[in-house]
């Protein structure tokens, strides 16, 4: 545990140093906010270096070093310092020192739960299962590129074809630290558990904090606790499934049940929908887009208030150079959300223009239909330099990216009302009363945050809605149709209604409590227990998949790959070696498998690119079956076939430079003829009944 600690404190440091450089933007652009925006600082600083390097390695400039890296950081560095070398530094220095205890106050927090769920991972470190061996192999292959796009290491001669900015960012951090992938998977994982927790905490008591124009230290206070409030929902919290059904089966709760409750088919229990959220993600620990994309997330929506506060400080609603600057920043994070989580682009995009719009319309005393046309080309107008600014973002990226969906459907089965209840029923019990308390309050008695937290959540609502009417068409239809629209989309309304939560509590309580005290006791006890019931969450999943946490359990973060040494030694020893001994990209042939299998190991492990890995992560990623089953014969044909022109003839097809012959080859292909492949080169690597051979 103490050399972890020690590697922990190192990787926090690293942060720490990115955040100090970005800092000095962050305390322009979020000047109003109590923490200068100090959290957005390292999560900007994370996507903007990363952005700018892989920008650099997209257009062949500059190699994916770590030079290149310090390069981009040290950049950033001395345009930040030139930008702003005429601002007042005395203003400057007085902002750090009456901040200074606040800023410490969260970076501590963020350090507490860095490390609090580095050491969660410690317990149970394993990267294998559900989509590890994919999300590890994305890292390692752009570990071993030195420009872009990474190589598919499941498709060898082609790119990947899969929104990996996440991953990028991963493999960005690993070279700067030095430290191996295996710890820095983990690291990561613990990484944007913290920035989503000090995120959400920030962006809520921010919030709340600027509703008034004269605070006092208890108000302070206050909004910190209902900002830790929201953290805690976002981050560790699930649904009221975990209370109802935990209570009833007692100790055999199943956590994954409260992700796989809604059905496709009433009358068939065994077809479940997906409906996760992030404290599943975390648990489960796949370094996958949707969780990846979380951080930016909160940053989107930092910037998106920032933005609708300056615009209308202004009376005149003047578009100023600022605004304009706003607006491409928030494209540029749009851009971003494609290349990380491309579903999150439509979401977001789509919540900017409701927030933009509901700002507009509140904006105006009286409405008329000249009021709604000036709106709408105002709306115009924004919506394109936001446009734009993320097209612009992504083109590096989608010039290698074809689409993997297919069109619009209709659902065929629709989720059972009380199924509904017990998903959001806490969520929209909040939803509810704070829609009702907006309907019965005057306009000028709302604030502009009440309208942004209205737009949130009717958007949240929304996005549980359309998932009952249309689906995106794609693989894993029709058995399973709308899995995927389903856990993208709720998977947003789950952050939105979360950090939208503590807000709400401290707008109402704070109302009813003034005005309507009869209503405040039942609505706080309602809201108490809801929010209790959320909790029961992380109590039934941490423990269900790792353990007690007993300290003679602890595995260590640098353990991702033990379970591999326990199972196969001999693979373990041949991954090592690779990893140690083979620089660059070459082609290594190994056994084709079927997604969620062990098979495709040392490709994952290595990031050297094998012709064909999982087979249904590739039917997806090449939009059907065609390509990667006839690439998956092709390998059976090697190994097992009794050609030796033909089997030569596709080793030049694939530029094939290194064959595997482990157990899991030997066991997929029986009629393996290991001394027929000895003779096409040379044995550089054996052990225990696996042999690496290179071809002549």
């Amino acid at each position: 545990m103490l050399a972890d600690f020690y590697t922990i404190f190192y990787w926090w440091l690293v942060l720490l140093l990115l955040t100090a450089v970005f800092f000095l933007p962050t305390l322009f652009i979020f000047k109003s906010f109590w923490d200068k925006g100090w959290i957005f600082a390292k999560i900007g600083s994370i996507t903007l270096v990363s952005y700018l390097v892989f920008v650099l390695g997209a257009v062949k400039a500059l190699p994916f070093y770590r030079e290149t890296i310090l390069m981009v950081v040290i950049f950033f560095l001395a345009a930040f310092l030139w930008i702003y070398r005429s601002k007042d530094k005395k203003e400057v220095l007085y902002t750090l020192k009456k901040s200074r205890k606040l800023i410490a106050l969260e970076e501590g927090l963020f350090f507490l739960t860095l490390s609090f769920w580095a050491f969660i991972r410690g317990f149970e470190p394993r990267i294998e299962g559900l989509e590890k061996f994919m999300d590890f192999g994305f890292v390692n292959s752009i570990l071993r590129s030195k420009f872009f796009p990474p190589a598919d290491m499941w498709f060898a001669g082609e790119s990947i074809n899969y929104y990996y900015f996440g991953h990028f960012q991963t493999a960005v951090l690993t070279k700067l630290s030095g430290l191996s992938s295996v710890v820095t998977y983990n690291l990561m994982i613990a990484t944007i558990f913290g920035l989503v927790f000090t995120g959400s905490f920030s962006f809520v008591s921010n919030l709340i904090i600027s509703c008034k124009k004269r605070i006092n230290r208890d108000f302070v206070k206050k909004a910190l606790i209902l900002g830790l409030m929201s953290a805690l929902l976002v981050s560790l919290g699930g649904n009221l499934h975990s209370a109802i059904y935990g209570l009833a089966k007692k100790g055999s709760y199943w956590y994954p049940d409260s992700t796989r409750f809604i059905g496709y088919n009433p009358n068939n229990p065994n077809d479940k929908t997906i409906h996760e959220f992030p404290s599943y993600s975390f648990v489960v620990a796949d370094l996958h887009g949707h969780m990846n994309n979380i951080p930016m997330v909160l940053l989107f929506m930092a910037v998106l208030v920032v933005f609708t506060n300056q615009f209308f400080a202004d009376k005149k609603r003047r578009t100023t150079l600022p605004i304009i600057g706003l607006l491409a920043f928030l494209g540029f994070l749009l851009g971003i959300f494609y290349m990380t989580n491309s579903w999150d682009l439509p979401i977001y995009g789509v919540f900017f223009a409701a927030v933009l719009f509901f700002s507009l319309l509140t904006a105006n005393r009286k409405i008329t239909i000249r009021s709604l046309f000036a709106i709408v080309k105002k709306e115009a107008f924004f919506g394109l330099i936001t446009l734009s600014s993320a097209i612009i973002t992504f083109l590096p990226f989608a010039l290698n990216f074809n689409p993997m969906t297919e069109g619009i459907g209709f659902v065929r089965a629709n989720s059972l009302w009380w199924q509904l209840i017990v998903l959001w029923g806490f969520f929209w019990f909040v939803a509810v009363c704070f829609w009702v308390f907006v309907a019965k309050t005057k306009k000028e008695k709302l604030v502009p945050s009440d309208f942004f937290i209205l737009a949130a959540t009717l958007w949240a609502t929304v996005l549980i809605i359309v998932p009952e009417i249309v689906y995106v068409k794609d693989i894993y239809i029709p058995e399973y149709h709308r899995a995927n629209t389903m856990f993208k989309l709720v998977y947003q309304s789950f952050i939105i209604y979360g950090i939208s939560s503590g807000y709400i509590f401290w707008r109402l309580s704070s109302e009813l409590k003034a005005r309507k005290r009869l209503l405040y006791l039942p609505f706080l006890l309602l809201f108490l227990s809801g929010f209790m019931a959320q909790m029961a969450y992380p109590f039934y999943a941490i423990k269900g998949y790792y353990g007690r946490l007993q300290k003679k359990d602890y595995k260590g973060l640098s353990a991702g790959l033990d379970f591999l040494k326990k199972q196969y030694p001999s693979d373990y020893q041949a991954v090592l070696w690779i990893r140690k001994n083979i620089t660059g990209q070459s082609v290594l042939l190994e056994a084709v498998g079927d997604s969620y299998t062990l098979y495709n190991r040392v490709s994952a492990f290595t990031g050297l690119p094998t012709v064909e890995g999982w087979l249904v992560h590739e039917w997806l990623w090449r939009g059907g079956y065609d390509q990667p089953g006839a690439r998956a014969a092709e390998v059976e044909s090697v190994y097992q076939g009794e050609s030796d022109s033909a089997a030569s003839a596709l080793l030049k097809k694939y530029n094939v430079s290194y064959i595997l012959v482990g157990s899991l080859e030997k066991e997929k292909y029986p009629n393996l003829n290991e001394e027929r492949i000895k003779s096409w080169g040379e044995e550089i690597f054996s052990s225990a009944g696996t042999s690496l051979y290179k071809l002549k």
